[in-house]
């Protein structure tokens, strides 16, 4: 049977935020639509060669990590303490595997170390040192944990901390947020020829963020979650709120028990559900017959893909 009667797809997002077109230079945008592009290609590639899902989830994603444009390996941005800390999962929807890290400081590709973790140990979530001990130990690439800071996300923790200063003042503005702390994550979802689904999703984290916090991205059912008989998702926005609502999840669940359509579930859970709750973000996902949805409730999403015709097309804004 050929790859045309078993349709392919990809997706990818680089995070969503409250960034306005304004604010974005011509060159960054530039970079935006560039990174995606290479990061959908790369992954088309190797779906249209008959590759797995996984294989282009993860080829995908590590472009998107290896620039510094997004939050996300090399650019994340920084803690309360000026460190990176990195988080990524990933899972295939042919069998529910899935492995996901968290807190890693010296791992070059997070969605590396998370797919050696769900193909080389029993576990799913392996967490700082002892995550970075297994990366260690299967041989992936490790660096100094200066690797991934930038003068950009400098100069916005930077930002940050005189912000954070300010509100501790009688009379402080009560606003800390920064349209570029949720603007960057990113993630893939795949559909291969074999109809095997795939999804993955890394980040940086949000600026500022405290105490080993943890969001959404590495959680499966919250920020990543692939299911063959539904749909492969991933998640960007304020984690805590697709963590409460298991937002990945949900949509899978809807399709599967409400007989729902991807993109009736996404919307619903995304324009009602997070945003009732006061949760800002958005999800790309494809379902089983290789159906795109890029479903988001903030003036921007950083997206793409290629679609079961061959169609590319990268976005920032609505």
């Amino acid at each position: 049977m050929s790859l045309q009667a078993n349709p392919v797809a990809i997706v990818v997002h680089g995070g969503a935020g409250r960034i306005e077109r304004e604010s974005l230079t011509p060159e960054l945008e530039r970079l935006y639509h560039e990174t995606l592009e290479r990061s959908l290609r790369a992954g088309h590639e190797i779906l249209r060669g008959g590759g797995s899902a996984l294989d282009a989830v993860e080829a995908a994603i590590v472009i998107m990590e290896d620039a510094p444009v997004f939050n996300a390996g090399k650019g994340s941005v920084f803690t309360a303490e000026g460190k990176n800390e990195l988080d990524a999962s990933i899972m295939n929807g042919s069998g529910l595997q899935a492995g996901a890290v968290g807190g890693v400081t010296t791992v070059k590709n997070p969605i590396r170390v998370a797919r050696a973790v769900m193909e080389n140990s029993k576990h799913v979530f392996f967490t700082n040192e002892g995550a970075e001990k297994f990366a260690a130990d299967n041989g992936l690439e490790l660096v100094k944990p200066d690797y991934f800071r930038t003068d950009r996300r400098w100069k916005q923790f930077l930002n940050w901390r005189k912000q954070e200063e300010a509100r501790a003042k009688p009379q402080a503005a009560t606003t800390l947020e920064q349209p570029e702390d949720y603007f960057g994550t990113v993630g893939c979802v795949a559909l291969d020829a074999k109809g095997n689904i795939a999804a993955g999703t890394s980040t940086g984290g949000m600026t500022g963020k405290r105490f080993g916090r943890i969001g959404d991205s590495p959680i499966i059912g919250a920020g990543t979650y692939a299911d063959n008989r539904t749909a492969g998702i991933s998640c960007t926005g304020h984690g805590e709120y697709f963590i409460r609502h298991a937002v990945a999840h949900d949509i899978s669940a809807r399709i599967a028990y409400k007989k729902e359509s991807l993109a009736k579930a996404a919307d619903d859970v995304v324009k009602s559900v997070l945003k009732k709750a006061g949760g800002n973000g958005g999800v790309i996902a494809i379902d089983a017959e290789g159906n795109v949805v890029m479903e988001f409730n903030t003036p921007a999403m950083s997206r793409g893909y290629i679609d079961r015709e061959g169609k590319l097309k990268t976005a920032i804004f609505k």
